[in-house]
């Protein structure tokens, strides 16, 4: 399966805001973007025209990296959400946010979804009593997902236990640590979705 496997800080100084890609690291002084808040490379300091294209096209390459989603498959999410009875930029979004790898980091079994996605790909976790190793499994209204009764007392999730209530779970998650259980009580309107994105001009873009 093809993925990114450069630095995550030049995404987020590409994006010339955190992404939060590398979890606690970028809250800390040794974030790369704290000390080089501009774009990578030998023009990153130079001026660039803003053009409507341009924002449109920096605001969906900003949504594909938050939630780790190549072209093709963001691509698809969008043509989905056109299909429904709704505000597409609205529903883009709340298909990325069921995503069961950002279901996982929501809850706060994972510092980073980068994370989440490799404990997702390793088994750890399953959804109505099923095992899932699909990152990109899309969660549903009241579904439960547990970790594995013998992925437990794993390292990353005995942490996770440790930090429990140390992030905030949206209101359409219910984390239950002492179980290392999750309930999916709705999908998520747009309203609760806290990622910065401006998903209108995703759809500008792609309508074109």
């Amino acid at each position: 399966m093809a993925r990114y496997t450069g630095a995550d800080c030049r995404r987020c100084r590409r994006e010339k805001m955190k992404l939060f890609l590398k979890g606690s690291k970028c809250d800390g002084p040794k974030c790369p973007f704290e000390s080089r808040p501009f774009p990578p490379g030998q023009h990153g300091r130079g001026r660039t025209k803003e053009t409507e294209y341009l924002l449109q096209l920096r605001e969906k390459q900003k949504a594909r990296r938050v939630y780790g989603v190549l072209e093709k498959q963001f691509r698809g999410y969008y043509e989905e959400a056109v299909a429904k009875q709704a505000k597409t930029g609205e529903v883009l979004l709340q298909i990325l946010e069921s995503r069961l790898d950002n279901v996982v980091y929501r809850a706060g079994y994972a510092k980073s979804r980068d994370m989440a996605r490799q404990l997702v790909k390793h088994g750890h976790f399953t959804v109505n009593g099923k095992k899932v190793d699909i990152p990109s499994f899309r969660v549903k209204e009241h579904d439960i997902i547990e970790v594995r009764a013998k992925s437990k007392e794993l390292t990353p999730f005995l942490v996770a236990q440790g930090e429990a209530g140390s992030r905030t779970v949206p209101a359409w998650l219910e984390a239950i640590p002492s179980q290392m259980k999750i309930l999916v009580h709705s999908l998520p309107s747009r309203q609760v979705i806290d990622t910065q994105v401006q998903e209108q001009l995703i759809v500008e873009l792609y309508s074109k």
